[in-house]
């Protein structure tokens, strides 16, 4: 009588199973390393693209502007630039200009207005003459205080102040920022 298992045919059953076992586990360890090398790149790349959004900008730092000589004591503002360090994304371009602050003397302190329109970013531009500030872009007209002349004016709100600071012994510093242009409200930019 002839046993139907016979070592032979257990021996390539075996076989069958540990192959089985060898091609699974060889295969996961594929899909495994695989897996781990699309991710370095990966991760490294998203890294590398949101590095812009982590860093830190430099509205809102005091910064030294002027000396208080140097501001006209008539009252009479002064346009100064503001230099500093920019980060565009991944570029860096150290010393140049970012901006500019009127300063103006005024009431035994001093102040600061930013030159941008609130209306649509244009550059404000002092009027000498008639003792005012305005946009060439759509003819807002501004008192020396920073205050719309005219109630009808294209401009949503007053020219945006700045914060002053005086330090050192007579140096200015002021607090720069941007703000939304086209809002009633001064929201300040991040």
């Amino acid at each position: 009588m002839k046993n139907s298992t016979s070592p032979c045919c257990c021996r390539s059953e075996t076989n069958g199973k540990e192959h089985n076992r060898r091609g699974f586990l060889g295969q996961a360890t594929a899909v495994a390393c695989g897996a781990v090398a699309l991710a370095t790149p990966t991760v490294a790349g998203v890294v590398t693209f949101l590095n812009p959004l982590r860093q830190k900008s430099q509205g809102g730092q005091f910064m030294r502007l002027a000396s208080l000589e140097t501001i006209p004591q008539d009252g009479a503002p002064l346009k100064v630039p503001v230099i500093a360090d920019r980060t565009d994304a991944w570029s860096r371009f150290p010393a140049e200009p970012i901006g500019a602050v009127f300063l103006r003397r005024s009431g035994g302190g001093v102040t600061a207005l930013q030159v941008i329109c609130p209306h649509a970013g244009c550059s404000i531009n002092y009027d000498a003459a008639g003792r005012k500030y305005f946009c060439p872009c759509h003819a807002a007209s501004f008192e020396l205080s920073g205050k719309r002349t005219d109630a009808t004016s294209p401009s949503p709100r007053n020219m945006d102040s700045l914060e002053v600071e005086m330090r050192d012994k007579n140096q200015v510093y002021v607090k720069f920022q941007m703000f939304c242009v086209g809002t009633t409200k001064k929201i300040a930019q991040a």
